[in-house]
Parts: structure tokens; sequence; C-alpha cells
């Protein structure tokens, strides 16, 4: 990827942002979201920025204590708010429009503080690789107005990895994020039991130095997803991890041999589509 092509990108960021004068960010510490935070900052001054968290039972905790420390490194004014998607109706039901439900929910509670703070517009994380992809999410944004800056300036992940390494972000390297929720096959219901087994499953994983993981949940079956260069390191400690994701609660532990890839339960809505 061409620097350069990066950096023009990011100067069309900077216009959507100054024509937006004052935002919240909703921030969940990730690649893009902490990205779109500090672009956000240097262009409109920190006074016209607000970083606001939603502590929901399928953000995983160590996320949360991540986006404070991230915020605290830019000096980013932040929020935390406490919101349960379970009690959201739809989300528990997890059909393919839960990310829906999830962010029409999130949207509704941060209207308010735009309104009560003096905010103009609402944005999130949303990228150009994004908008090829299932994202039920999306819609709930239109309907909301709430406006994905980065996508508008025609930013890919690769843009912003290359934009974050550039600046010294720390999350320029860092593996992608996603709810704890869509661990969970569709059709089978979301429970907080189910999202803390998946919580601390993938912590234990990631004990042994392993970044990417995903434990994707199929009733009893956990099946785990590393990248293709992280198998030996599973393979080589499989006693311990299928010891522990059993005591956790799954009966049966599998690896995936196609390794890890983003929104792989969503390969499960195409099927479905295709028939």
């Amino acid at each position: 990827m061409d620097t350069q092509i990066s950096l023009q990108k990011e100067q069309r960021l900077k216009e959507v942002l100054l024509k937006m004068e004052r935002v919240i960010i909703a921030f969940s510490g990730g690649v893009d979201s902490t990205y779109l935070l500090k672009v956000a900052l240097d262009t409109l001054g920190r006074e016209n920025v607000l970083a606001v968290t939603a502590d929901s039972e399928s953000f995983p905790r160590t996320e949360l204590q991540e986006t404070i420390r991230l915020a605290g490194l830019l000096n980013a004014p932040h929020q935390i708010i406490h919101m349960s998607e379970i009690e959201i109706p739809g989300y528990a039901e997890n059909d393919s429009n839960r990310c829906y439900f999830c962010k029409k929910g999130l949207f509704e509670r941060l209207y308010p503080i735009l309104v009560e703070k003096g905010y103009n517009n609402l944005t999130f994380g949303l990228i150009k690789d994004d908008l090829g992809e299932h994202r039920p999410g999306v819609k709930a944004a239109i309907e909301h107005n709430v406006i994905g800056p980065l996508a508008e300036a025609d930013m890919t992940k690769e843009d912003i990895r290359i934009r974050s390494k550039e600046l010294n972000l720390e999350t320029w390297d860092k593996p992608s994020l996603a709810c704890l929720s869509s661990r969970i096959a569709y059709g089978e219901k979301i429970t907080i039991e189910k999202l803390t087994q998946v919580d601390q499953a993938e912590q234990f994983i990631r004990s042994f130095g392993i970044k990417q993981v995903r434990v994707r949940v199929h009733n009893e079956i956990a099946r785990i997803e590393v990248e293709p260069s992280d198998m030996m390191n599973l393979l080589n400690n499989h006693e311990q991890i299928s010891r522990s994701l059993k005591k956790i609660g799954y009966q049966y532990i599998t690896m995936d041999l196609t390794g890890y890839k983003s929104g792989s339960m969503n390969q499960m809505l195409q099927k479905t589509l295709t028939k």
C-alpha cells in the first residue's frame, strides 16, 4: 500500500471532520476507533471531541480497561456508559439482525448525550472494508444519522494501520475486535453465562502468547480459530487448553483448520440465503 495514498485519505478524513465541528465518537479501543479519535482530536481540538465507550455484557472486561488507558494516553475526554444489550428487544434471540438491535440501542443511548452536551454529530468506526459485508449495524447508523467518517474518506483497514503506525499509535497492529456475541452461532440464544464463558476461554488461550483468537460456540462445542502460524502453539498446549475450556463449560474442544477468519459465522447466513 502506498503511504502517500493513505496520507491523502487522511486529509480527506480531516475535511470530513472539520465540517462536523463537534463530534461524539463511539470508542471501542480498537484499531479504527482509536485512529479516528486521534485524528479528530488533532483536527478539532479536545474541547470538540468526546469518546464514549459502552460497557455491556458483550464487551470483554480487559478491553474496557484498555479504552480507559488509551483515552488517557491521547488526552481525550472520555465517558463510559452502561447498557445491557441482552435487555434490548430482539438482541438475545441472536438472529441475523442482532447487530442492528445492538447498534440501535447504542445510538439511542448516545443521542441524549449529544443533545445535553452540545455536540453536532455522532460518529463510529465504520471503514470501507465493512461496506461489502453483512453489517446490519450500518442500517441502524443510517436510521439514527450516525456518520462513519473513515468510510466517507474511503479508508481501509490497511490505510488505518499504516497511518496509525506513522502516528505512533500502539494500536496499529492490534488484532481486530468484535463483540463477544459474534462468537455464538446464529439462532442460539445469547446469555450472560455464554458471553462470560467465551471471554474466559479467549483470555486463557491468549495467555500462551496467541494474539488473534476466536472461540466460536456451537451449543456445547468450542471451535477455536487462530492464525495458521499459531496453530502449532495451540496444539503444543492442547491438554491445558482442553482441560481449562471444559472446566469453563464446553464439552467438545476443536481447532478450526481454516484458521482465523473475521465474521466466519456469517458463512452460515450465506448458506441459508443461497438455499
